[in-house]
């Protein structure tokens, strides 16, 4: 891969006019900088757009496997080595809040290729490495095959990796489990086609609120929970984000969220849409 792969947060040349004519916000200490592990496909893209682009972080380092241009001066690279997380060297640029993301890189992007994307097995060791770099607050957006996680993991921890994670000393971890969308696949031949068909009938049969949520709501999501969440740990229910994604004010569902610890009741909702 060529060392002059160019990171594109896609603005345009006006976009960028328009702000070099606006004054700059001063950055508070609180916000510090943020460090993003899985910035591929489609949500990673987004989700780094978003968070980058809000003027809500001095700065954004993404981890990939070689160094890269990203011609954005509040953006920056750093490199990792290899996949033996407990290895790496503490960053030279701490930063205070992290999100990881586990969707794979589109292999027709060649930037993506030279990014690090973490793998379901590798949470713990990247959240330990996270927090010796000086993350305070961690948001993991782990995709799950809806309709198959059991009703009390929606609002919980699920395994031991997730407990051990929020154990870390983590003074705010958000866990947000994004519905994941289920790839077509066919047989072979076609009894197996047939056969395909048939099974894939089952998705209209899983509730509207755990069906997958677009992108751009979900790093919406994300971006606007990060300026409102207590500390603690907090898990966001597929439900949650359906409901979120649908509202008119997003901000009243989070607000309602992070008073009750559950999302509003469906009967309620179109009051916020």
């Amino acid at each position: 891969m060529s060392p002059h792969v160019v990171l594109s947060l896609q603005i345009s040349p006006l976009q960028a006019l328009h702000a070099s004519l606006k004054p700059h916000p001063v950055q508070s200490s609180a916000q510090g900088d943020l460090i993003v592990a899985g910035a591929t496909g489609v949500l990673g893209s987004e989700v780094l757009r978003r968070l980058a682009g809000s003027g809500g972080f001095a700065h954004t380092q993404v981890l990939a496997r070689e160094p890269m241009s990203t011609g954005l001066a509040q953006v920056s690279i750093a490199a990792v080595h290899g996949d033996d997380i407990a290895t790496w060297p503490v960053c030279t640029l701490p930063a205070q809040t992290g999100v990881v993301m586990f969707e794979p890189p589109r292999l027709y992007h060649d930037r993506e290729r030279a990014l690090w994307t973490p793998k379901p097995e590798q949470l713990l060791p990247l959240a330990q490495w996270l927090r010796r770099c000086g993350v305070l607050t961690l948001v993991l957006v782990l995709p799950h095959a809806p309709g198959r996680l059991p009703q009390a993991l929606r609002y919980g921890l699920a395994n031991i990796d997730e407990q051990q994670v929020a154990a870390l000393g983590f003074e705010r971890v958000l866990l947000v489990r994004s519905a994941q969308k289920q790839s077509a696949q066919g047989g072979v031949g076609f009894p197996g086609n047939v056969a395909a068909w048939m099974l894939s009938t089952l998705k209209y049969m899983i509730p509207a609120g755990e069906q997958p949520v677009r992108p751009v709501k979900l790093a919406e999501f994300v971006d606007r929970v990060l300026r409102v969440l207590p500390a603690g740990t907090h898990v966001a229910a597929p439900e949650l984000l359906w409901q979120a994604s649908q509202a008119r004010n997003m901000h009243q569902v989070l607000q309602a969220w992070l008073n009750t610890g559950q999302p509003t009741k469906p009967a309620e909702r179109s009051s916020l849409e």
